[in-house]
């Protein structure tokens, strides 16, 4: 497997646990967390396959900004810089206003947009 596709995997496999079923214990955070990492890894995939080495960051914006010398973002896929803050200030208890379910589903939305993006991208 070539390294780019490692990235998509774990991409994938972190929109698949976003995507679990939420029980009552479940944190909105939590799951918004792994969208996050969906859409980051999904982004860094996409670097490696324009063979850019892509930073070491959590940083949604930096990863499109990079990925914008290569190609065109469309405006869905600039959105997802909002998920960053899932990787920085919700990852671990402090004060912020709790993740509705409606963030959360939206988080599933933009790291899946993200993710198809990539893999039409590397497809052709």
């Amino acid at each position: 497997m070539e390294r780019h596709e490692t990235w998509l995997t774990r991409a994938r496999s972190a929109l698949a646990m976003a995507k679990v079923k939420v029980i009552p214990l479940m944190c909105y955070e939590d799951l918004c967390f792994q969208a996050q990492q969906a859409a980051e890894k999904a982004l860094k995939g996409l670097l490696i396959y324009y063979q850019e080495e892509p930073e070491f960051t959590h940083n949604i914006e930096r990863l499109i900004k990079a990925l914008s010398k290569h190609t065109g973002i469309p405006d869905d896929i600039r959105k997802t810089v909002k998920l960053t803050n899932y990787a920085i200030f919700t990852r671990y208890p402090s004060e912020y206003d709790d993740i509705t379910k409606k963030e959360y589903e939206e988080s599933i939305v933009m790291a899946a947009n993200c993710l198809n993006w990539a893999e039409q991208k590397i497809s052709g």
